[in-house]
Order: structure tokens, then C-alpha cells, then sequence
């Protein structure tokens, strides 16, 4: 499998992305929103996209849909219950359905609400696994639920999904906010010098060679996977002072959420 992340440098920060299959060159666009850097590259590199994902219904992330496929006749896929919200889509997928790509491209669809209520992600079946993952997970952070999601659903997703992946998973988000979403968890856990650190580092890389992180780099930087952190408890003890002496995970993912909304 061949990964091709391409900054769109638009307002928004996107990521698209290209995911080839080295021994056919077929490829799948995952929300092309920039479809001319997309086409761009996929023909530079000699591929031929086959396939359209949208990870999720927003129009940052669908924008370019038509224009691909009117170039390349690739079939859409996205979330089985995203037909009233995405035009044209050939494949709905739901959770633990396979796509694949060429010969020896395989990825499972994960079920992934919370962002919207009609999200996916994908998960590579690699040696190294890799999560294609819109805006459920972001780089030190986690997707708002301002337009059609739900926070009870995104800390269910995280608990219940991403937190059980394997440490070696790579995170390939719909956007660069790594410097800010790191900010916050210095804001919320000021002593997590794993965060300091990679804020340094990353500050003011250029996202079109962007850092790829890890679950277990995330486990270590992203607040919203340090929910037993003592520190991150005591300072939303702060924030909110009827916190329960004992507050559960989801309790501290939801108030955290809340106030990653104004922050």
C-alpha cells in the first residue's frame, strides 16, 4: 500500500489523500476536496483512481467529488446512511465491510459517529496499520460535534474503537491542527512534557511534509485518550467544581469536549 497525503493549503487545512495499490497503480481519493492536486498527483505518479471515499457528508470533505469522478468514472463509497446527504454515492458502507483497491490494497470500514452520525474510517489490513480517519481523530485532538454529531457517540467511538487499536497505528486525519490541538492539552495538562516536546518540534512544520503520529503517540499527547490523567482532572476540577470526586471517562472526555468547544 502506497499513502500519498496531499496539503490542499486551503483556509480550512485539509488533507486529502491517495491510497495506491503498487502492483495495479489503481487508487482511491479519500475526500478529494482539492480534486485538481489530486488529479495532479495521481497522474504525475502514473495511478489511476478507481474510487472516491468520503470519510463524512461535509462539503470540505465532498467538495471535489464531482469533478473527480467526471474525470476518472470512479464509484463513491461512504457511510451506508450518507445517501440523503452525499449525492451519487455507489457504495454505503457499514462496520467490518472490506474495500479494496488493486491486488493488494484491503481496508475495513469502521462505524465512527460522533463528528456526524454517518462517519466512517478506514483501517488498513498492513503490516503496519494505518487509519484513514476524516474528522473522528485529528493529530493531538478530536473532531467537533457542532453540524450533526453527538459527544456521547465521539467518546464511544474513541473508547470503545480507536483507544483498542494497535500502538502502531498510523493517523492520517481530514486536516493539519496539530499545533493548536497540542496547545490545548498543554492548556489542560501543563506538565505532559511528551506534548511540550512535539509542540516544539512540529510548531512550524510544513504541513505538506507533515508529521504522521501513532495511537501510542497519541495516547501520549492527545488529551482527549488521557482521561485517567490526574492532572487533566484536576484541571477540569477547576473548570467545572461539581465534578464528582471520581470522575468516570466518559464524565472527563465530555467536559473536555465541552470546553475544547469555546477554547
Amino acid at each position: 500500500m502506497i499513502v500519498e497525503q496531499i496539503w490542499t493549503g486551503n483556509a480550512y487545512r485539509n488533507f486529502n489523500y491517495l491510497i495506491a495499490c503498487p502492483e495495479t497503480g489503481e487508487a482511491m481519493a479519500v475526500d478529494p476536496l482539492d480534486h485538481e492536486k489530486c488529479l495532479a498527483r495521481a497522474r504525475d505518479l502514473g495511478w489511476q483512481i478507481t474510487q472516491v471515499l468520503n470519510t463524512h457528508e461535509h462539503l470540505d470533505h465532498t467538495g471535489g467529488n464531482s469533478e473527480v469522478i467526471a474525470a476518472t468514472g470512479a464509484r463513491l463509497l461512504a457511510h451506508a446512511n450518507a445517501g440523503s446527504s452525499i449525492a451519487g454515492v455507489d457504495r454505503g458502507l457499514q462496520a467490518g465491510d472490506t474495500v479494496k483497491i488493486g491486488r493488494t490494497v484491503e481496508l475495513e470500514a469502521l462505524d465512527t459517529p460522533g463528528h456526524t452520525m454517518s462517519h466512517v474510517c478506514l483501517l488498513s489490513h498492513t503490516d503496519t496499520p494505518a487509519l484513514f480517519c476524516g474528522d473522528t481523530l485529528f493529530n493531538a485532538g478530536a473532531g467537533n460535534c457542532h453540524n450533526g454529531g453527538h459527544p456521547e457517540e465521539l467518546y464511544e467511538t474513541f473508547a470503545g474503537q480507536l483507544a483498542r487499536l494497535p500502538d502502531t497505528t498510523l493517523i492520517y486525519p481530514g486536516h493539519d491542527y496539530i499545533a493548536n490541538n497540542l496547545k490545548f492539552t498543554l492548556d489542560r495538562e501543563k506538565d505532559n512534557q511528551q506534548a511540550q516536546q512535539l509542540l516544539q518540534d512540529v510548531g512550524e512544520q510544513d504541513p505538506a511534509a507533515a508529521l504522521v503520529t501513532t495511537i501510542a503517540m497519541e495516547k501520549e499527547i492527545n488529551t482527549f485518550f488521557r482521561l485517567y490523567s490526574p492532572s487533566v482532572i484536576a484541571g477540569l476540577r477547576e473548570a467545572f467544581p461539581e465534578l464528582p470526586p471520581d470522575p468516570g471517562p466518559r464524565t472527563v472526555f465530555l467536559k473536555l469536549r465541552e470546553l475544547r468547544n469555546s477554547w
